[in-house]
């Protein structure tokens, strides 16, 4: 009689207890790497690149920094907090590297090539039409990332 019971409560409680057991998702745990694992010794914060590059179009270096957004999980394209409302835009070298959307809001070592570009309103300033360029004469660009690997920090 105690057994019917039992099976009858396990029947009714399984299916509202198996969806939030599904739901926990577990932390993406620090020094998880995806890609080749970085080396974390002389990294600099994200948010002295620009400044670190200078003139320099390309440079290999290691970072420190926020994941803003993950925009596609397949091959790694995210976006890193870059200081002053700016972000970096990065990617991984190796397109089978897929990064979970977890890995939002937490902090990360990258190490890879950072490359400057330049944006189309710069483009237009170039080739002479100064009527779009609301620049102030200060030139941006925005800079990419191509990520060798990544490791989870905090």
């Amino acid at each position: 009689m105690v057994t019917r019971w039992l099976i009858l409560l396990i029947v009714f409680l399984l299916p509202l207890v198996h969806p939030a057991m599904a739901q926990q998702k577990v932390p993406l745990p620090h020094g998880m790497v995806f890609g080749q694992r970085p080396d974390t010794s002389g990294n600099m914060d994200a948010s002295a690149l620009r400044d670190y590059m200078g003139v320099k179009k390309r440079i290999t270096s290691k970072l420190k920094g926020k994941v803003v957004k993950v925009i596609k999980e397949k091959g790694g394209w995210f976006e890193m907090d870059a200081g002053n409302g700016e972000t970096i835009r990065a990617n991984f070298k190796d397109y089978n590297v897929t990064l979970p959307s977890d890995i939002e809001g937490r902090t990360v070592i990258i190490q890879g090539v950072a490359k400057r570009w330049f944006t189309a309103a710069e483009n237009q300033h170039f080739a002479g039409d100064t009527a779009t360029y609301k620049n102030n004469g200060r030139l941006k660009h925005k800079i990419s990332f191509e990520v060798k690997g990544l490791m989870v920090y905090q």
